[in-house]
């Protein structure tokens, strides 16, 4: 008597995206390092339309691909072109641009609360008695003058002849 060996093949059935969640943990354990998470600065989505991607803006049909290295190159020159302008240009103009919408909604925000909102307060006060005023002008002045052109042009006749 001996022991049989069993010779069986098996095999995994397993979509990568799942392959990739599934082993995430064992890869994604680090040591206890405190960190803080990354804020959203762009917590209303004011600027969706700024998420563009490379394949966004450059696009190959699959019949007319170019070599493997230059796709993967001209991916990265991008991202990294476009990474490096943002971090340039924000440098330079993001404490100025701060600045000037600092000054323009801090004084738009007082005139409107010390100018317009006041303006608009005493017109609507003021209002009801010109409302009042206004309609008897038209009940005494505008109605009558009006009903009686309009009597008088209602008893005009008009016939077409043909000839």
């Amino acid at each position: 008597m001996g022991l049989e060996k069993e010779k069986s093949e098996t095999s995994v059935i397993m979509d990568e995206e799942e392959f990739n969640r599934s082993i995430e943990p064992i890869l994604g354990k680090k040591p206890h390092v405190y960190y803080s998470p990354v804020p959203d600065r762009d917590p209303k989505d004011m600027n969706a339309h700024l998420k563009v991607d490379f394949e966004d803006i450059i696009a190959e049909h699959t019949s007319t691909h170019s070599f493997d290295k230059i796709w993967i190159g001209s991916h990265a020159v991008f991202e990294l072109v476009r990474y490096v302008f943002y971090r340039f240009l924000t440098t330079f103009l993001a404490v100025p641009m701060a600045f000037v919408a600092g000054i323009v909604f801090g004084t738009l925000s007082c005139i409107h609360i010390w100018v317009v909102m006041p303006a608009v307060h005493g017109c609507m006060m003021t209002l009801p008695p010109i409302q009042v005023i206004w309609n008897n002008l038209v009940d005494i002045f505008i109605r009558p003058l009006f009903f009686s052109i309009g009597k008088s042009l209602s008893s005009i006749t008009v016939k077409t002849v043909q000839n």
